[in-house]
């Protein structure tokens, strides 16, 4: 390959420079979209908006940040992870929904240890350990009466065989949890190294008593309509 001159350089960068300035002038939510274009920019915004409270709040701020719409069939890529400082998406994933909050769309859920649904709202990562479903990632729920018995619960971020593009063709969805936001397991131990000790994750569904009354979505004071 012959070197360029520099010339063809500078005209290189002269060309380059403009999208360049609008990528780096983003507001960190239009930096997300762009990054996650297949994601709802609603949901990008209220996880924004979430994670941004619990840090005026004080609370530990985050480089990652893990969104997951419910609202999404469970055939349908719906987990994201961010990594805040550079923008960049790192990782878009199925993730299960426990067997009791629906077949393919999840549809309801719980804060009740034993209901084997899962919870909304926004949760702070722990640490990882090796368990009955090998190496997880426990989750603090930071929303009293919506996921606050989360630790109790055991729902963790975990890898699983029934997580798979397989699976959903073959039985038109994929296998559920009970209650853990379950990932593929290829991916799994990466994932969960990347959220490990203070990220947040935010799950999200239309739920208009959690919209109404999450104290992360009311920083501000403002009531936030359903996105879906």
């Amino acid at each position: 390959m012959r070197p360029t001159s520099r010339a063809a350089l500078a005209a290189l960068l002269s060309l380059l420079s403009p999208f360049a300035a609008a990528v780096a002038s983003d507001s960190l939510p239009e930096a997300l979209r762009r990054a996650a274009p297949a994601a709802d920019p609603a949901v990008l915004g209220l996880a924004l908006e979430a994670r941004q409270c619990a840090v005026e709040r004080g609370l530990p701020s985050s480089q990652r940040l893990a969104v997951i719409d419910y609202s999404r069939p469970s055939t349908e890529a719906r987990l994201w992870v961010f990594d805040l400082s550079t923008r960049q998406l790192l990782y878009q994933e199925l993730v299960a929904h426990g067997r009791n909050s629906g077949e393919n769309q999840a549809r309801s859920f719980s804060n009740v240890e034993g209901s084997l649904e899962s919870s909304i709202g926004l949760f702070r990562t722990l640490d990882p350990y090796d368990g009955h479903n090998g190496y997880s990632l426990r989750m603090e729920g930071l929303e009293p009466g919506t996921n606050d018995h989360a630790l109790q619960r055991a729902l963790v971020i975990h890898g699983a065989s029934y997580v798979s593009y397989a699976a959903a063709r073959s039985q038109g969805r994929i296998g559920r949890s009970w209650g853990c936001p379950a990932v593929p397991q290829a991916v799994a131990p990466k994932l969960i190294n990347v959220l490990k000790g203070g990220q947040y994750v935010f799950a999200y569904y239309p739920d208009r008593r959690w919209l109404s009354s999450s104290p992360y979505l009311h920083c501000s004071g403002t009531e936030i309509a359903a996105v879906h």
